[in-house]
């Protein structure tokens, strides 16, 4: 037992030392958070209608705006480069004192804005969301009071993430969201039947608590101590703080987008927000997957070359991690677009979730796939921003965006009157922008001199691989999916059958949950086999390094950059 506790304890406190054991150790985290996600929303479209549900989502907005702020805009773009710089010059005692300094302030800032939001959140969700009649808004601005001591939590939890991260102690991080979705689940089925919509509040309260608890074992055992200190002198809290405010910046904008969606989706309907949420929730587990994992795994090790002045290196493991994401992201969207009713159908499918809202949702998820490659790969754009201490490039580009959206999105629902999911396509065409600029002003001013078609090949032959993968999905889907044209036809055959009679022993009555299951379960077992397929045709590299990587999972060696027990590398293909 005493050696079981201890192996346990290692692999626990272990330093992932390269980016792929890393973003490993973060993508198997993300993938049974999101799948745990989508469970807890399958629960909640069990318990409660269409319309609770899109009460209990809009209480997130003014809460998650204190949290995204101060938390997000500090973190990615300013702590964790300043906070490694500081471990890369064997300055330990003052990381330790930075981070208790940062952490002082971020807990204060969250109590002056939790103090407005409690006190003003009558007016405001008058104003954010007029589709609501006034006992809606009363019951969100009821649960968004709940809702506060939650991003509280948070506040505490994720600045310990960020310190973990920065050490490269990505497991525990990675399983805090886990035990947040398991509140939120746990508290609905338990307290459901006796406080209503409130359960999952309670539950999410819970679950943010114990997501700030896991983590502080680690980071006291790492040598974190809180300290009651406000030093706005210290050169290192300067540093995060200039680095820091333009990202806040961006994400003040990027709530204004968040609280503009909960607006024109309430004009469209009140059910209309919990569509959109729920296909937002299943587009982002590719890019939480894959782009958010690839691109937090190489924060730190592009942030250390960026500290050596190793451009040549950053350029390497850019390009690497871009082709990554690029190769394991692009066929998810098509699979996503192509599949988008029958995966509604089986993760939301519930009697208080009818088939108007699995077409609805599935429609909106259809119209975020259009963009699914493009924020993926906006995280790791912004983080070699990031690590080369640029966040204001970033943060211009991103407001653009955002306007873009908010324009488009306007133009479709008022302008237009289209249903939702016009607003995720809105979403899309911002974020392909985004995209664009971000990477020609990347490669052309911050990284002059990278090859370019070491980029735009491989990611042209992806598309390819995944368009002919997808419409061979889409075409058995329609095959063997009892299509509706087949029983207009009355056409008699050579063996004296009518030709619906004979197709009709080939398709699938998709009406059971069971059929459903096996359906999707083989268009995209063929998919993915023919994308593998078309992969090795086209000589794409990533393929082939995949699948050396999966026959070798127990023997993972980083090797061919000389990795090891040093610093990084990042690539599938250093293994």
């Amino acid at each position: 037992m005493k050696k079981f506790l201890q192996n346990s304890s290692k692999f626990l406190t272990r330093r992932q030392t390269s980016i792929l054991s890393a973003a490993t150790v973060i993508m198997v985290m993300i993938a049974a958070s999101r799948i745990l996600g989508l469970v807890r929303n399958r629960i909640l479209a069990h318990f409660f209608s269409v319309d609770t549900l899109s009460v209990y989502f809009a209480a997130f907005r003014l809460p998650e705006v204190i949290f995204e702020v101060l938390v997000f805009g500090a973190l990615s773009s300013a702590f964790i480069p300043t906070f490694t710089r500081f471990l890369v010059r064997k300055q330990e005692d003052e990381a330790w004192y930075v981070a208790s300094v940062c952490l002082n302030f971020a807990f204060l800032f969250f109590a002056f804005l939790s103090l407005l939001i409690f006190v003003f959140a009558q007016p405001l969700y008058h104003l954010i969301a007029p589709g609501f009649n006034p006992a809606q808004v009363n019951q969100v601005v009821r649960l968004t009071r709940i809702l506060i001591l939650a991003q509280g939590f948070f506040v505490l939890s994720y600045f310990l993430t960020g310190v973990l991260e920065s050490l490269r102690r990505f497991l525990v991080p990675a399983l805090a969201p886990i035990f947040y979705n398991l509140g939120i689940i746990l508290g609905t089925v338990f307290l459901a039947k006796r406080i209503g919509i409130y359960a999952p509040t309670v539950g999410a309260v819970l679950g943010a608590f114990f997501h700030f608890l896991i983590q502080v074992p680690l980071a006291f055992h790492l040598g974190f101590r809180p300290r009651l200190v406000l030093d706005t002198k210290n050169p290192g809290v300067r540093e995060i703080g200039r680095l820091a405010l333009p990202r806040i910046i961006e994400l003040s904008f990027l709530q204004l987008e968040k609280n503009a969606e909960l607006f024109l989706a309430s004009l469209v309907s009140v059910a209309a927000y919990t569509h959109y949420t729920f296909a937002s929730s299943l587009q982002l587990l590719p890019i939480g997957l894959f782009g958010m994992s690839i691109a937090k795994a190489s924060l730190p090790t592009l942030s250390i070359h960026s500290v050596n002045k190793d451009r040549a290196r950053f350029k390497e493991i850019f390009i690497a991690s871009f082709n990554e994401i690029a190769f394991l992201i692009i066929p998810c969207s098509v699979f996503l677009a192509v599949l988008r009713v029958p995966i509604v159908r089986l993760v939301f499918g519930a009697s208080r979730f009818g088939w108007q809202s699995t077409v609805q949702t599935g429609y909106t998820l259809s119209a975020f796939c259009l963009g699914i490659f493009a924020r993926a790969l906006i995280y790791l754009l912004n983080r070699a921003f990031y690590a080369l201490h640029d966040t204001k490039t970033p943060v211009k580009i991103a407001i653009m965006a955002i306007f873009i959206h908010i324009i488009l999105g306007a133009f479709f629902i008022i302008g237009l009157k289209l249903p939702i999911w016009s607003l995720a396509f809105a979403f899309s065409l911002a974020s392909v922008v985004q995209f664009g600029f971000l990477f020609v002003l990347l490669v052309n001013q911050k990284l002059q001199g990278i090859e370019v078609r070491k980029l735009s090949w491989p990611f042209l032959k992806i598309v390819l691989a995944s368009s002919g993968s997808g419409g061979l999905m889409f075409f058995l889907l329609k095959l063997f999916d009892r299509p509706t044209w087949v029983k207009k036809l009355s056409l008699p055959g050579r063996l004296g059958l009518s030709l619906p009679i004979a197709f009709s022993r080939f398709t699938i009555d998709t009406r059971y949950t069971g059929n459903l299951i096996i359906l999707t379960f083989l268009v995209g077992i063929v998919g993915l086999t023919a994308f593998f397929l078309l992969s090795w045709l086209l000589r794409i590299k990533e393929a082939s390094v995949f699948a050396k990587v999966l026959l070798k999972l127990k023997q993972m060696k980083f090797s061919s950059v000389g990795m090891a027990e040093k610093e990084e590398p990042i690539t599938l293909s250093s293994e």
